[in-house]
């Protein structure tokens, strides 16, 4: 009797036409990305980006650049594999006439994004000394790199952007989501972020796809920047791909749990503060902020 429940419990597991997109049938030349790979890959690049704070090496001045070539090796032959098991995953992967033209597709990408890691090492340290400057509690920038949160992610978030220019599929929205995970705040690799950005205690901050971030603007705990109820085609599904996310100009607070939806603009300069729905354009300078409550 058991064998048999088991046996009718298999068959009705693998009844594939049922399974409406939860079943991903392996492609020859390739399995799924791998998480843990994946994992170990952000590491290694932390341990570039900011060596001696991460990864097991004492990095001093005589061997730092064995350090960094050490990892980095690492990182590139990890990533590579990993690049070209998102590209078996895509649906566009067809364009590939052979294995070696895939595996060399990954190699390339892998040393372009590679390329980009002092670029991306720069802009980090503008949103390092952003966090520094506007929290009176860090006492150094070396807490605010080890220990913060809202760093955290955005180093996730600037290694996961940079990967979705160069046209890297899935893996972007992978390391994205391992910060979003690890910190409750979500960074979609789309967004486009400019230098000296914050996020102050960071726990529940959602930045969607479309979102545009000007220079030094500065996110509290709970700030949505997202889209509003978007059309339908004629078929009633989701019209993919419209820009439908805020555009944030220089030099912009927001505090904590305020909503700001569609495809607005607010302008440099603006607050807004905090717990307050935003869904019309907020001129430069602007100041938004609840009424004040008393008590009869």
């Amino acid at each position: 009797m058991k064998n048999s429940k088991l046996s009718e419990t298999i068959q009705r597991l693998a009844q594939t036409d049922k399974l409406q997109g939860a079943y991903c049938q392996c492609d020859q030349r390739g399995n799924m990305p791998s998480i843990d790979v994946l994992r170990e890959i952000v590491s290694l690049l932390r341990s570039i980006l900011f060596p001696g704070y991460f990864g097991s090496a004492q990095v001093n001045d005589q061997n730092l650049i064995y350090h960094i070539g050490l990892n980095l090796e690492q990182a590139l032959l990890l990533l590579t594999g990993q690049i070209r098991a998102g590209l078996c995953f895509d649906a566009s992967q067809e364009r590939f006439s052979s294995e070696e033209e895939l595996t060399r597709t990954a190699q390339n990408l892998s040393i372009a994004f590679i390329e980009q890691l002092p670029e991306i090492r720069e802009t980090l340290c503008t949103d390092v000394t952003a966090a520094y400057n506007g929290d009176p509690a860090a006492k150094s920038l070396k807490e605010i790199i080890f220990c913060y949160p809202g760093i955290r992610a955005i180093t996730n978030y600037r290694i996961a952007h940079e990967l979705l220019n160069l046209g890297v599929p899935l893996i972007p929205r992978i390391i994205s989501e391992m910060a979003h995970s690890e910190t409750g705040i979500d960074i979609h690799p789309g967004a486009r972020i400019g230098h000296y950005f914050s996020i102050d205690h960071g726990t529940g901050v959602v930045i969607g796809e479309t979102t545009v971030i000007g220079n030094n603007v500065k996110l509290y705990q709970g700030v949505t920047l997202g889209a509003k109820s978007f059309p339908l085609d004629a078929a009633g599904n989701p019209i993919k791909g419209i820009d439908r996310h805020p555009k944030i100009g220089n030099d912009v607070i927001i505090y904590s749990n305020s909503t700001v939806l569609g495809n607005i603009r607010v302008g440099d300069g603006a607050v807004i503060g905090g717990n307050i729905w935003v869904d019309k354009e907020v001129p430069a300078g602007a100041r938004l902020l609840q009424q004040e409550k008393r008590c009869e």
